[in-house]
C-alpha cells in the first residue's frame, strides 16, 4: 500500500529476515567476522547472543548466502523447546534424514554415517541452532556429543548456537564445562547507536528504491532511536507503521511529532486490560477518553480527520471511474419505482 505511494519497489521494513536488506553495523560486522572465523576453523562451537530482534537470524541468513554449497552442507534448527530425546530427531530432520520410529542408537548411527559421507564427498556439515536459550542442559549435552564424531584429522560436525543473553548463563553453569572447552568463539550482538540507527533506516529505504520521499528530520531519527533502543526489529515495526500512517494522511515528511503519534498508537494497542478488569465502569471509560484526548490536541485530530476524509473522497472518485455506477444507480431507481 504505502510502497507504491512513496515510489518504493518493496516494503523496506518487513519483519521477515531478508539478507538483501542486511545492514553491516559495527556490531553486526564483528559478529559476522566471528562466524566467518569459525567457519575457517571448521570445528567446535560458535556462540552468538543478542536481545530479541537484534538481528541474529538475519546475520545467519546473510552467512548462508555466502556459503559454498559444494563445500559446506548447512542445516538449521529453530524450534528448540524440546527435550533431549527429541533433539536427535530434529537434527536428523534438519539434514533431511529419516527420523520417525527411530531410537536414539539408530539415530546416532544414521547421523554418523551421514557426516562421514559428507566428509568423503569433500563437504563439511554445519548445524545452526537458533533460539538456543530454550535448550535444556541435557539437550545441550546431546549436541555436544555429536561433536565427538570425527576422523583422525578433524571433527565431522560444526555447530553455531544463536540465542538470547540468558543463554550465556546456561554456558556458565557448572555442568557446561565440557561444552565451554569446545567453544572456539563467542560474541554478544548489542544494539545500534543513534548514528547507526539513522544509517540503518536510510539503508533499508535505499535498498527499497527510496528517492527521498518521505523525508525524516533529525528529531524523527532521535525519537525512533529513543523508543527502539537501536534494536532492528523494533525499528522495523515502528517505521513500517510510520510509513503506513504517512500514506493514509498524505505526509511526505516526518518529524518527532508524527513518530510520537505512532508510538502512542502502538502503546495503546498493547495496553490491554486484565481479565479481572474486563468489565469497566463509565468512569473508567471517561478517564480513558480523557487520556486519549490528552495525547493530541483537538486541532491536530481535526486535521487528521480532514486528511482522512480527502483520502476517502479520492478513493470514491477512483471507484466511480472503474465501476459502472451510473448503470447501477438507474437500476436502483427503477427498483424503487
Amino acid at each position: 500500500m504505502y510502497a507504491s505511494y512513496y515510489g518504493l519497489r518493496v516494503k523496506p521494513f518487513q519483519l521477515k529476515p531478508d539478507p538483501n536488506f542486511f545492514f553491516g553495523s559495527k556490531g553486526h560486522k564483528r559478529a559476522m567476522a566471528y562466524l566467518e572465523y569459525g567457519l575457517s576453523q571448521g570445528e567446535g562451537f560458535i556462540v552468538i547472543t543478542g536481545e530479541v530482534g537484534a538481528g541474529k537470524t538475519t546475520l545467519m541468513r546473510n552467512l548462508f548466502c555466502k556459503l559454498e554449497s559444494d563445500k559446506i552442507l548447512a542445516a538449521q534448527i529453530v524450534n528448540t523447546d524440546l527435550d533431549s530425546d527429541d533433539t536427535l530427531r530434529m537434527v536428523a530432520a534438519a539434514f533431511g534424514l529419516p527420523y520417525e520410529n527411530s531410537g536414539k542408537a539408530s539415530l546416532l548411527i544414521g547421523l554418523e554415517q551421514f557426516f562421514r559421507q559428507c566428509d568423503q564427498q569433500g563437504k563439511r556439515a554445519l548445524l545452526v541452532v537458533d533460539e538456543a536459550q530454550n535448550l535444556s542442559p541435557r539437550t545441550v549435552e546431546e549436541l555436544r556429543m555429536l561433536s565427538n564424531f570425527q576422523t583422525d584429522e578433524k571433527p565431522l560436525l560444526q555447530t553455531f548456537l544463536l540465542g538470547q543473553p540468558e543463554f550465556r548463563k546456561t554456558l556458565l553453569s557448572g555442568d557446561m564445562q565440557q561444552l565451554r572447552q569446545r567453544v572456539t568463539a563467542t560474541y554478544h550482538l548489542g544494539p545500534m547507536d543513534l548514528p547507526e540507527t539513522r544509517s540503518y533506516i536510510e539503508h533499508r529505504l535505499n535498498t527499497a528504491g527510496w528517492s527521498g520521499d518521505p523525508s525524516f528530520d533529525e528529531d524523527a531519527f532521535a525519537t525512533i532511536y529513543d523508543y527502539t533502543g537501536g534494536i532492528p526489529r523494533k525499528i522495523n515495526t515502528l517505521c513500517d507503521r510510520l510509513l503506513l500512517m504517512g500514506c493514509l494522511e498524505k505526509l511526505h515528511s516526518f518529524s518527532s511529532a508524527e513518530v510520537n503519534e505512532v508510538i502512542c498508537d502502538i502503546q495503546q494497542e498493547f495496553d490491554l486490560p486484565n481479565a479481572a478488569d474486563s468489565v469497566s465502569s463509565e468512569a473508567d471509560a471517561a478517564s480513558g477518553l480523557e487520556r486519549a484526548i490528552s495525547l493530541a490536541s483537538l486541532e491536530n485530530m481535526n486535521d487528521r480527520l480532514a486528511r482522512l476524509e480527502e483520502s476517502v473522497i479520492s478513493l470514491l472518485k477512483l471507484l466511480k471511474q472503474i465501476l459502472p455506477f451510473s448503470g447501477v444507480n438507474k437500476n436502483l431507481r427503477k427498483d424503487k419505482v
